[in-house]
């Protein structure tokens, strides 16, 4: 049994402005994006293309401005909208209160997907071509949103086994007893086990939104055999069927990814 090793959530502190972990981890995020994405412009699918509708760092840099804006706002949207309707539903204006916390993935994935529309539209190139450049470059940024909560001790997993190696006491969570430190699993599973399954399938011949379709499937069925080690919100608690909201919001989200690879591989002989 381990005990949480608290860390300071201030990595640095200059006067009155302090630099937190957790934002340091999202400029991280960013970082790699930028960098996977100059990479990915290198894939046989990306680096063949023809001249006129040929990628470049410019476009790289863009659609990462507008993936940042779209996680922030679907991100804190999606929280409101999924989790606590009721409560801002009548404090509307805590919706832009984002550093009290409260960001949802797939929130910050609908923002995404809106964002990768609009380059697609401005740029006039294929949506789904968009969605499957963008989707092996996202899992390390999950990665390190992972490493973000480990830091700040939140999101701890429910209860372990007291026999368990690596059960992990959190005491802020009110209770001395171990628990699965679910924050280092999903970092392993939807960050650097999805971000290796993806880069290796989308290096090879695909069908244009199969790579996307497989992001869609392999997160959601991830995330969803992460939540079952994850304490479920106490707000929220367990739903319907024993399964928690992260759980039921990646039902539709597999659908969509097996649908989507089935349609890219029947319509495109």
């Amino acid at each position: 049994m381990l005990m949480y090793p608290h860390i300071d959530p201030v990595a640095l502190q200059l006067g009155p402005l302090a630099v937190h972990w957790y934002g340091l981890t999202y400029l991280a995020a960013f970082g790699l994006f930028m960098l996977l994405g100059l990479r990915r412009l290198q894939h046989p699918a990306f680096a063949h293309l023809p001249a006129n509708q040929s990628w470049s760092r410019k476009d790289v840099e863009d659609i990462l401005f507008l993936g940042v804006l779209g996680v922030i706002v679907g991100g804190r949207l999606g929280y409101c909208l999924f989790y606590k309707p009721g409560y801002y539903l009548s404090h509307p204006l805590e919706i832009f209160a984002v550093w009290t916390g409260g960001m949802s993935f797939h929130g910050g994935l609908l923002g995404v997907i809106a964002a990768m529309l609009w380059f697609a539209h401005s740029r006039q190139r294929p949506w789904l071509q968009v969605a499957d450049f963008v989707a092996p470059c996202v899992p390390t940024g999950l990665a390190a949103g992972r490493i973000g909560n480990f830091i700040n001790g939140e999101l701890w997993g429910r209860f372990s086994s007291a026999d368990l190696p690596w059960g992990m006491v959190f005491p802020h969570s009110g209770s001395m007893l171990p628990r699965h430190p679910s924050q280092l699993y999903q970092f392993l599973l939807e960050g650097l086990l999805l971000f290796a399954l993806l880069w290796w399938y989308a290096k090879g011949p695909r069908k244009t939104g199969q790579v996307a379709a497989a992001f869609l499937v392999g997160y959601g069925s991830l995330r969803f055999v992460a939540e079952y080690f994850r304490e479920p919100d106490d707000f929220l608690g367990l739903l319907s069927l024993g399964m928690s909201m992260g759980q039921w919001l990646c039902v539709p989200m597999v659908l969509a990814g097996v649908g989507l690879w089935v349609w890219a591989s029947r319509s495109q002989k």
